[in-house]
């Protein structure tokens, strides 16, 4: 199948709009000339999509639960932290279809409901907490089968929904920009579980784009993340009957992990800066997990010179504000 075709199949694919789309994409000059950047400074929104507190996650299940619909699934399982922005759009998703809702969250249970954790609880999803991230694989799959002894049908939705339907929903976002005249010639986001960036990557190659795609890394290794957003991206091409490698993940990877410090959600001086250069210059909220270091990650660029006058550099910015309550 040709790319044209593959995106004709990709266009057609079952979606469910859980969201406003398009998304602003937002002039940011006084956060340009704040870091000493010559190149356009545009900032994707999908922070301001109105479902759920928005943030790429939407995107993602507008797929994945058109599908769910499609197989009469009556119960959406997923995992991630205590605080997982994807596990309060995935209750947000539940809630607005009539479904239930189980969470795998990994961590201690908050004696205060803050943040996600509360908008969880809100939305009326069933929260079950395992010590480590490892537990939450086995702990949903078990979970998942004592539902189905009971006569539910769930539907086990992995970290992220970094799924190749679920990354498709950023491909579509590509062909969004597109639609809204703009062609970046970097877009700089945060990355970890990969469903994002391999749809970015995706998306470049199915709308025939050069954008370069730069992943800042919330808590991975560029190793780690290189093998997941590949290995996300091939199974995308299975999905539009494309042949293997088609998208050329291997050579249009890029990702960064020097922004992560001390950790997943651990602030770091350059995220501290980045977080209060957004807000107080364009009115942008950055929160400690993601956004904040993938925004560390462009302004440390800028300053090395390593976008040139004329070209236009896109902050993907993928939600997560509702961290800043946490």
């Amino acid at each position: 199948m040709s790319l044209t075709a593959a995106r004709d199949r990709l266009l057609a694919l079952p979606h469910l709009a859980l969201g406003a789309l398009p998304t602003p994409v937002d002039e940011a000059p006084r956060l340009r000339d704040a870091i000493g950047m010559g190149a356009r400074l545009v900032i994707k929104r999908d922070d301001a999509l109105p479902f759920g507190f928005g943030g790429n996650k939407v995107r993602k299940l507008g797929l994945v639960a058109a599908r769910a619909q499609r197989d009469g699934v009556d119960t959406l399982i997923t995992c991630g932290g205590v605080q997982s922005n994807h596990c309060r759009a995935t209750a947000a998703t539940a809630a607005r279809l009539g479904m239930a809702c189980h969470i795998v969250a990994n961590g201690t249970p908050p004696d205060r409901l803050t943040g996600n954790a509360l908008l969880d609880a809100l939305l009326g999803a069933h929260v079950h907490y395992v010590a480590q991230r490892t537990d939450r694989n086995p702990a949903m799959d078990a979970l998942a089968g004592r539902l189905r002894a009971e006569g539910r049908t769930p539907l086990v939705i992995p970290l992220g929904a970094s799924t190749p339907l679920g990354g498709l929903g950023l491909a579509l976002g590509i062909g969004e920009v597109v639609r809204q005249g703009i062609v970046p010639d970097y877009i700089i986001h945060a990355t970890s579980s990969g469903g994002t960036q391999a749809g970015l990557i995706a998306g470049c190659a199915l709308f025939e784009v050069p954008t370069r795609i730069i992943g800042i890394s919330a808590d991975d290794t560029v190793d780690e993340i290189r093998h997941v957003v590949t290995s996300i991206c091939h199974g995308m091409e299975g999905l539009l009957e494309l042949p293997a490698g088609a998208l050329g993940a291997e050579s249009r990877f890029e990702a960064d992990d020097a922004f992560i410090g001390e950790g997943y959600g651990i602030p770091t001086e350059a995220s501290r800066e980045a977080q209060a250069l957004a807000a107080r210059t364009e009115a942008i909220f950055l929160d400690h997990w993601y956004t904040a270091k993938a925004m560390a990650g462009l302004i440390a660029y800028a300053r090395a010179g390593r976008f040139k006058d004329g070209q236009t550099v896109m902050f993907w910015h993928t939600g997560g504000q509702v961290g800043l309550f946490a």
